[in-house]
């Protein structure tokens, strides 16, 4: 298997339509298959500002007709109604422009009322590699990512809108948000030997966390903060096997 190349796009929302990013996701859905990725992941709720959608919306098969123009997976994600029922859902588009799963999120955090909690934890198997997908808030519970461990994954894609409380800190409100968000995504990756890819957007928000980046089990591969921008990096799998072998005497089986 050769090592794939990973996009995450951290994008400015509604700056080109004041209620949809969707020419903006085209855009980067080029740009990435022009850096030679595989596969793109955008920011959580990245398609349209109000709206609840379906599979598909024409916004969506926009984004999948892209995808197959360029022959590239991608990941977005929005809140999209499955049989009447909304979730905050991601869905996984392959090079032919074909949904092959949605992931939900699970653990609700800042969500509407009326959107439902996914139950189930999902690793797919594409030709670069076994990935999994949480979203935003799921990065806090370590237990979903030992359950994709379990199922095989080598990259875990995690689209958010991460946002600080203002409780939390007493100043440097961002900069400690930040700090705990590059913390949670080393630790996830380290403690299952997999590859972890956060991507946040850039809006127009006090709150907002704009920080996005692909990591390795032992390192920040790439990183990208408070600016639009893409980051791409090649994972090297055999990094994966040198670790679980070094690993391998400890109580923890890979």
């Amino acid at each position: 298997m050769k090592s794939p190349v990973v996009a995450l796009a951290q994008i400015k929302y509604f700056d080109v339509h004041k209620d949809n990013n969707v020419e903006k996701i085209k855009r980067y859905i080029r740009l990435a298959k022009k850096k030679g990725a595989d596969i793109v992941c955008f920011p959580e709720s990245v398609i349209h500002r109000t709206e609840t959608l379906h599979p598909d919306h024409e916004f969506i098969l926009e984004i999948r007709e892209e995808c197959k123009k360029n022959s590239i997976w991608c990941i977005i994600n929005d809140d999209i109604k499955l049989k009447g029922v909304p979730y905050n859902m991601a869905l996984l588009i392959n090079r032919q422009g074909k949904i092959v799963e949605n992931f939900k999120k699970i653990n609700l955090y800042g969500d509407s009322d009326e959107v439902k909690p996914g139950k189930e934890v999902k690793v797919i198997k594409t030709e670069f590699g076994k990935i999994g997908i949480i979203i935003c808030w799921d990065l806090a519970f370590p237990e979903l990512f030992k359950q994709m461990k379990k199922l095989g994954a080598e990259i875990v894609f995690c689209p958010a809108a991460w946002c600080y409380e203002l409780k939390a800190y007493d100043k440097d409100h961002k900069k400690q948000e930040e700090h705990l968000l590059r913390s949670l995504v080393k630790t996830r990756a380290f403690e299952n030997l997999f590859f972890v890819c956060l991507c946040n957007p850039v809006r127009e928000r006090k709150d907002q966390v704009s920080y996005s980046a692909i990591c390795s089990p032992h390192k920040i591969l790439k990183e990208i903060s408070e600016k639009e921008g893409m980051i791409v990096a090649k994972l090297n799998f055999n990094e994966l096997k040198k670790f679980k072998k070094i690993y391998s005497h400890s109580n923890i089986r890979y």
